[in-house]
């Protein structure tokens, strides 16, 4: 009996070292595969998912809370809604809410002057297009931008005593959520993460959006739009759209733009969480109107930009085309060089594009004449110490001189001007 009792301990010791054993490796197997793959353990299409919605949820927060309700005032959100922005761009990025808004007022303002806090106009695309984040960093530093420019914006018990005050502790946050759920790989897209807004933002959209792309209207600023398909940076590619209309809460322009920013924000409202406040400005055309009166007058310069580049590709580019056809090859060349700086605004244009002008222009009076009407015509709403009657005046003799002009395309755009409105059709 000792015997047998003394083997039954010894099998029952061996196999309870045994189960230690198991229970250890598991143990260590779990916490290497923790570090390893996280808590999720998202395989590498999975990773990449992640890391796009996230970004994604941020741009949104960025072109929604930040632009264009904390900004411009374009559209109120919801406490709930504004709240989660708020803390997400708290934890994706360190953004402080009045720094942001502040220097981006400021940009509107002094838009491609030395006092612009990132104009490639002014200090080159290179600079703002690869430092973008230290030009940010600068301006945020200026204590008299945020006070002009940065009022309105949150001022609560978790502003001041949380996101602005620990700025850096929301992305130390995220170092740390990122590896519990993804692993070693959190690593990574936490630094996509940290670069998404850095180098979109303040590198793409302020430098290239300043520099390269196509123009639907001419505002006096350098502003571009990127691409028609407003995905990747939430709509902000449309930014000369948005340089167009700033308190527009609806980015594209054109029928065949699309601004994602713009159906989030109308989701949004159908569930009352959001309430637009302001879009850009239709033209209203009433056909039988023939008169030009106040109420022209004052819908003529609210539209100034729709209908400055109507005249572009009614009356300028047509005429333009026809005096080609008709010029000699040495003629053509030269007119032809000069579509761009037609229809451009007139303040952007260098020292090049003024000496082309002037020699296309030279060579042809009809060009010439459409070209000073084009000027004469902004020039009406440029004059904005003048009162309502001399405005009033100066359309309908502007108006006159076009129908009297010879040129064909001119008199068809004096005659359809007087039919614009601000009645309800």
């Amino acid at each position: 009996m000792l015997i047998t009792g003394a083997i039954i301990r010894l099998i029952v010791s061996e196999r309870m070292h045994v189960t230690t054993s198991v229970l250890q490796l598991s143990a260590k197997d779990i916490a290497l595969n923790l570090i390893a793959h996280g808590l999720l353990g998202l395989p590498f299409w999975g990773l990449v998912l992640a890391t796009l919605l996230s970004t994604h949820i941020t741009i949104v927060a960025v072109t929604v809370f930040l632009h264009r309700s904390q900004a411009h005032r374009a559209l109120d959100l919801h406490p709930v809604i504004s709240h989660f922005f708020r803390f997400w761009l708290w934890l994706t990025t360190g953004m402080i809410t009045k720094q942001w808004v502040a220097i981006h007022r400021k940009h509107h303002g002094k838009c491609e002057t030395p006092e612009d806090p990132h104009s490639p106009q002014i200090l080159g695309i290179r600079k703002v297009l690869w430092q973008g984040v230290e030009l940010y960093q600068l301006e945020a530093s200026n204590v008299a931008t945020l006070e002009r420019y940065g009022h309105g914006t949150p001022n609560d018990w978790l502003e001041r005593q949380i996101y602005a005050r620990h700025d850096r502790l929301g992305v130390t946050l995220l170092l740390f959520l990122d590896l519990v759920l993804f692993g070693i790989a959190g690593l990574t897209i936490w630094a996509v993460q940290l670069l998404w807004i850095p180098f979109w933002a303040a590198g793409v959209i302020n430098g290239l959006g300043h520099y390269w792309g196509y123009r639907n209207y001419e505002p006096r600023d350098a502003s571009t739009n990127l691409s028609p398909i407003g995905l990747l940076i939430g709509g902000e590619e449309l930014h000369n759209n948005h340089h167009a209309f700033p308190t527009s809460a609806k980015l594209s322009s054109k029928w065949w733009e699309f601004d994602i920013g713009w159906f989030y924000i109308q989701v949004l409202a159908i569930f009352k969480l959001a309430h637009i406040k302001k879009t850009a400005p239709i033209p209203q055309q009433i056909p039988d109107k023939q008169s030009i009166d106040l109420d022209t007058l004052q819908a003529v310069v609210l539209n100034r930009l729709h209908i400055m580049a109507e005249f572009a590709h009614e009356v300028i580019l047509p005429v333009l085309k026809e005096e080609s056809r008709k010029a000699d090859t040495s003629r053509r060349y030269v007119l032809l060089r000069v579509q761009a700086p037609l229809i451009r605004e007139e303040t952007l244009l260098g020292e090049d594009e003024r000496h082309q002008l002037n020699n296309a222009l030279n060579l042809s009076q009809t060009l010439r004449t459409v070209y000073e009407f084009r000027l004469g015509l902004q020039n009406i709403w440029s004059r904005t110490t003048a009162s309502h009657e001399k405005l009033l005046a100066a359309l309908q003799e502007w108006c006159a001189l076009a129908e009297a002009s010879g040129i064909q395309a001119l008199q068809d755009f004096a005659r359809v001007l007087p039919s614009y409105s601000l009645r309800p059709i």
